[in-house]
Order: structure tokens, then C-alpha cells, then sequence
């Protein structure tokens, strides 16, 4: 039942409409309207990305994130790890900074 009743409306609608010359109306009125949403999130994201880097030197992240590889890379070589090959490592290492950097830009 209610899809005949929506191919009856549709079948209605599409021989009765009517086009109405704007003359590019709408298009202009559309290019002069403020994009307020898009500068409240840019300024949002600065804001949080400002804060983040405060907080990160304030906290002291520094001397955290460089004690957390010093403990990693100890840890690694007390088990047995001594054997990786170090152009191994310095990929990873190269591979971590750049999908940091990546996630990092990504948010601005």
C-alpha cells in the first residue's frame, strides 16, 4: 500500500514541478554567507593544540617520554633483544616519529 501511494507522489511531483529561474540568486547569497563553523573549529583546534604542548612542558613530558625510551631500550637489551640489528631500530625509530608527526598535523 504505501509504496504505490510514494509512486503515485513521486509520479505527481515529478510532472508538476516547476523550475524557478533565479538567475544565480542563490549562488551568491550562498557565497556571502560567513563560514562560522569552519572558523570556530580552526580556532577550537588551536586552542587545544596550544594547550597541549603547555600542558606537555609544564608536566615535565619531555623527561617522561625520554625516560619511557630509556627504560624501552634498557628493558630490550637485558632480554636478549642486544641481538636486533641497530639500522633496524633507527627505522622504527624514524617510521614512530613520522606517523607521530603525521597524527600530529592532522590535528591542526
Amino acid at each position: 500500500m504505501e509504496t504505490t501511494d510514494d509512486k503515485l507522489l513521486q509520479k505527481f511531483f515529478s510532472d508538476n514541478r516547476k523550475e524557478i529561474e533565479d538567475k544565480g540568486f542563490s549562488r551568491r547569497v550562498m557565497h556571502h554567507l560567513p563560514d562560522r563553523y569552519y572558523r570556530i573549529s580552526q580556532l577550537w583546534s588551536l586552542f587545544c593544540f596550544t594547550l597541549a604542548v603547555v600542558l606537555f612542558f609544564v608536566l615535565d613530558g619531555l623527561q617522561l617520554v625520554l625516560g619511557t625510551l630509556r627504560e624501552t631500550f634498557t628493558n630490550a637489551l637485558q632480554s636478549s633483544a642486544a641481538e636486533i640489528d641497530p639500522k633496524s631500530l633507527v627505522i622504527v625509530a624514524v617510521v614512530l616519529l613520522y606517523f607521530g608527526y603525521r597524527k600530529i598535523c592532522s590535528l591542526a
